[in-house]
């Protein structure tokens, strides 16, 4: 029983992996077609190799210093842990400590990557407005970037950093912009990015694209705020959706654990149970495309 309900479990995480992978096609095709659309397709970025750890790319996005002995010796021990756990209160207690510790270790990089966008995004028009200054005092664009990169706030500065040590290195600035903007997958850098490879290819008045670029980000960021106030009744009710389910099995363990434990030490209750996991994880991953799709 204990094999089956392992297998059963293992099951669920490689449909909730396939499912990520297949909607990660999609985006990434409709992405592709309109860049092919628009005739801006490009190859791999000869910036970064094609090779690039995916673990090294979360840390990036995250903000966190990549250190192998520190998350080898974490890995260790959460493992140690789980080894316990299931000596202690069997197999199947174990084998889901051991695949939790993981999963709320991408959920904690994916919550610090979208607070220190938010951030980032909500400090650029502040680089921008340096750059403007420094343009119409007579400064070149690429001085004008860089000394706007000097006097940015964390964690815009430490992001742009990147940008400023591919600059040194010989990289034009906007591949080095593009590059970053690829890195953390955002519109506002990806159009930062496009109107500075515009200027150095055809020129113009780069003072008059970064105010319009400006207002644009600005624009957005009222209309996404706007957006969650109005949509707030719909994601509290996706919220208690998706929580309700737990506390109501939480109430169940606290208040009467035999109820559900008789329930697991039984063929058709550990069918039951598993099943009621496994649409409880899709309920939860459609709740979530959707509040995406807002």
């Amino acid at each position: 029983m204990m094999i089956g309900a392992l297998l059963g479990i293992i099951c669920l995480g490689l449909l909730g992996f396939s499912i990520r992978l297949f909607y990660s096609g999609l985006r990434k095709a409709g992405t592709e077609r309109t860049l092919d659309r628009l005739g801006r397709v490009q190859t791999a970025s000869t910036l970064a190799p094609a090779g690039r750890d995916w673990l090294d790319r979360l840390l990036q996005r995250a903000g966190l210093e990549r250190r192998n002995d520190h998350l080898l010796s974490c890995l260790a021990a959460w493992a140690l842990l789980s080894l316990l756990i299931a000596l202690a209160m069997g197999w199947a207690f174990g084998a889901v400590l051991l695949l939790t510790g993981p999963l709320l270790f991408r959920l904690y990089l994916g919550w610090s990557y979208h607070r220190r966008v938010q951030r980032m995004i909500e400090q650029l028009p502040v680089l921008l407005d340096h750059c403007v200054r420094s343009l119409k005092s007579g400064r070149t664009l690429s001085d004008a970037v860089l000394g706007g990169i000097a006097v940015s706030r964390q964690p815009l500065q430490g992001a742009m950093q990147r940008v400023r040590r591919n600059v040194q290195m010989g990289v034009s600035l906007d591949d080095a912009m593009q590059d970053l903007a690829e890195l953390y997958e955002q519109d506002e850098l990806r159009l930062f990015a496009l109107g500075l490879r515009i200027n150095h290819r055809y020129g113009g008045n780069a003072s008059e694209l970064l105010e319009n670029l400006i207002k644009l980000i600005r624009e957005r960021e009222q209309g996404a705020r706007q957006l969650r106030a109005m949509t707030g009744e719909t994601r509290m009710t996706a919220i208690v959706l998706g929580l309700l389910p737990v506390g109501m099995a939480s109430y169940f363990l606290l208040s009467n654990p035999k109820y559900l434990l008789t329930m697991w030490h039984d063929s058709h209750g550990q069918f039951m149970l598993l099943g009621a996991f496994g649409l409880q994880v899709f309920g939860c991953l459609a709740l979530w495309r959707m509040l995406r799709s807002i």
